[in-house]
């Protein structure tokens, strides 16, 4: 096996430990953080002792217990990857355009493991503000934004996104829960542009078009949101046009190859 490509245990206890942490609504003990990251416990307290040295992870001791908890120094990092990449700029004045020209907020998202978070916005005043708010987090299957990202990704970064999914359902159920997805994933490749229905959030319906990076991969998403009762016919193809003209600059501001 090409050694460059041999993934190592180790790493990967270390960011299954931090996404747990991160995860969890409330501190963890030790144990329950090695029963949670199904790691033996031992190896658990090697790797929480050492996020910790590192500022990854903070401890509250009561008595003889030790409550674990994540700290923001990832949160330090996210930002300075955000500032690099900075997305939520990249077209700021194209988002403020389309938002002026459908009477609609535009906002723009990134996948993130299994979620959806977003950016950017762009809502000019006296628009209705929907809760699309910058560093907002939704699933990615139940807005348009995260379908339009996960249409476009290669097999094996869909698969985990589909297995999460499936999670709980029966091997029947998932069967037919994956099948029924991927349809939908296929509509959305087809007609270049996903739709999100009263999925999320009742009476709210939105549009989303993919962008892509240097190497030609999924980067994001942009999208508008509206009322799903107005966010039909003349309305729905004008906002599905301009969605697909701000992707492909947002594409082409990110080096991706002409098609």
């Amino acid at each position: 096996m090409d050694s460059e490509r041999t993934a190592s245990p180790a790493v990967a206890r270390t960011l299954t430990v931090l996404e747990t942490l991160v995860g969890s609504e409330e501190e963890l003990t030790l144990t329950a953080l090695a029963k949670k990251a199904d790691i033996p416990l031992a190896t658990c307290a090697a790797i929480v002792y050492t996020l910790e040295l590192r500022d990854y992870a903070t401890r509250r001791i009561v008595g003889r217990s030790h409550f674990w908890r994540p700290t923001l120094r990832l949160y330090g990092l996210a930002t300075q990857l955000v500032r690099k990449v900075d997305l939520s700029t990249i077209a700021q004045q194209e988002m403020r355009d389309l938002a002026d020209q459908l009477s609609l907020p535009v906002h723009l998202g990134v996948l993130t493991g299994t979620s959806v978070v977003y950016v950017a916005k762009a809502a000019l005043p006296g628009f209705i503000q929907f809760d699309t708010y910058p560093g907002k987090v939704a699933p990615y299957n139940l807005t348009a934004l995260g379908k339009a990202i996960a249409a476009y990704l290669p097999e094996e970064g869909l698969l985990p996104l589909l297995a999460h999914l499936s999670s709980g359902h029966g091997p029947r159920a998932q069967e037919a829960t994956e099948a029924a997805f991927r349809q939908e994933l296929l509509t959305v490749r087809k007609r270049g542009y996903a739709v999100e229905d009263q999925e999320e959030q009742a009476d709210i319906a939105c549009l989303a078009a993919p962008f892509f990076d240097g190497t030609d991969q999924v980067a994001g998403a942009v999208g508008v949101t509206g009322f799903a009762k107005d966010l039909r016919g003349k309305k729905r193809d004008a906002a599905q046009i301009g969605l697909r003209r701000l992707a492909g600059t947002i594409s082409q501001r990110l080096g991706a190859p002409v098609s």
